[in-house]
């Protein structure tokens, strides 16, 4: 287990709330003082706007933005920092990669997606559908949480082009076998595999390279970084194949435009090369060097020890409310710690799970409630109002755990009497 006092000690917000039990690791995490240092000294100190300047502040804000890119390609196993794409997070990578790959899908080819997914990566897809006349095919899951491979090897057939699928289910907890999904598709079909990594990036060791994938997006809030600063990865040769999204400034080589009475008799518009392609206008550079940091961070913690510790938790939290209330709990997704992901999603019976989390952050326990932004999937599981959810991260310990699990007995005697 992870030293969980001594991290505690670089989280300025627990100094601030000193009992704060923060279990809603999945939506967002808290930030160590060396992020928000790294964030005030670029600032304060070399405060420029990129890839325009010839003076010294300028070079060094664009060395500070290529070597965030750098430090996060290497964290993800990636061959090279050119296919890193700095984007505002997995949602609108996620977009910008739909309709990236617009002009690359044609009339009645076929997305694959899962009912597991975040909204982020079912409605891109719907609406790309809507546009294209494309169908739109979702794996569903079975009674213990787990995909339904079965009908994923049904599903896939030549026009077959996007396979759009979470590595981690941010509700079930479930770890998707990506590279059992990935032979599948690829043996069938010649569709681009598109992995959402929100929420194993942050939690588990993640190498693109041997997960054989074409793209994966995730967000560096969730990983201890900034909010607004999120990740597109994919293969060089894939990135220079698209055209796109969004078009402006420092995203061009360069833009010739010939006028004549006001109509345009000539033009010529040659793309920067990737990542700027995808990088319109001034980005948030301060939020990219704190993501760099972040890496900084978690890699000197080592991501399987951030595994392990969030993996013990996990089970430690399963056992202790199933011990504890019994058949008064359904707990979503799979018991099998080994095939989930650190966080934990359950009802309690008789009680709506905003009353659940309403009364928890009264004593100062932070969860969340509701749909978890998956919808379809808590429909399908009969789930009308959602379900609580507790999630875990390096500064949590089994004393959270404990707390937690005390104060729902508590919610259940109250709710029973």
């Amino acid at each position: 287990m992870i030293d969980t006092r001594k991290v505690k000690e670089d989280f300025p917000i627990f100094k601030v709330y000193p009992d704060l039990v923060y279990l809603d690791n999945a939506a967002t995490t808290h930030k160590p003082i060396q992020v928000i240092e790294a964030i005030r000294e670029f600032y304060s100190q070399f405060n420029a706007n990129i890839h325009r300047g010839v003076y010294r502040l300028s070079v060094r804000a664009t060395e500070l933005f290529e070597e965030a890119h750098e430090k996060v390609a290497k964290f993800i196993g990636a061959s090279n920092w050119f296919e890193v794409v700095f984007t505002k997070n997995t949602t609108d990578s996620i977009n910008i990669l739909a309709y990236a790959l617009l002009n690359h899908l044609s009339h009645e080819d076929e997305i694959i997606v899962t009912l597991m997914e975040h909204h982020s990566n079912i409605l891109p897809w719907i609406r790309l559908a809507e546009l294209k006349n494309l169908k739109i095919k979702i794996i569903e899951v079975t009674d213990d949480g787990l995909l339904r491979y079965d009908q994923l090897a049904n599903f896939i057939t030549k026009r077959t082009k996007v396979v759009a699928f979470t590595h981690v289910s941010n509700v079930l907890g479930t770890i998707n076998n990506v590279k059992s999904i990935v032979k599948m598709v690829k043996e069938l079909s010649d569709a681009i595999v598109i992995l959402d990594g929100a929420q194993s990036v942050p939690h588990i060791p993640v190498n693109v390279k041997e997960l054989n994938i074409d793209f994966m997006v995730f967000s560096g809030h969730k990983m201890l970084g900034p909010t607004g600063i999120g990740v597109l990865w994919g293969h060089e040769d894939l990135l220079e194949s698209l055209k796109p999204s969004i078009y402006g400034g420092d995203m061009v080589e360069s833009v010739e435009i010939y006028v004549k009475n006001g109509s345009i008799i000539n033009k010529n518009v040659k793309y920067a090369s990737p990542p700027w392609k995808f990088e319109a206008g001034t980005p948030n550079i301060a939020a990219g060097v704190g993501l760099a940091k972040a890496v900084d961070y978690l890699m000197g913690i080592g991501m399987e020890n951030v595994y392990k510790h969030g993996r013990a938790l996990t089970e430690y939290a399963i056992k202790r409310l199933q011990e504890e209330l019994g058949d008064n709990i359904l707990i979503i997704g799979p018991k099998d710690v080994d095939l989930r992901g650190s966080l934990v999603s359950f009802t309690i019976r008789g009680v709506d799970p905003h009353v659940v989390a309403t009364l928890l952050s009264m004593s100062n326990i932070a969860v969340r409630a509701g749909f978890h932004c998956a919808q379809p999937l808590h429909l399908y599981l009969g789930l009308k109002k959602g379900s609580v959810r507790a999630s875990f991260y390096i500064y949590n310990d089994f004393n959270d755990v404990d707390v937690f699990v005390e104060e729902l007995k508590k919610i259940q005697t109250l709710t029973i009497s």
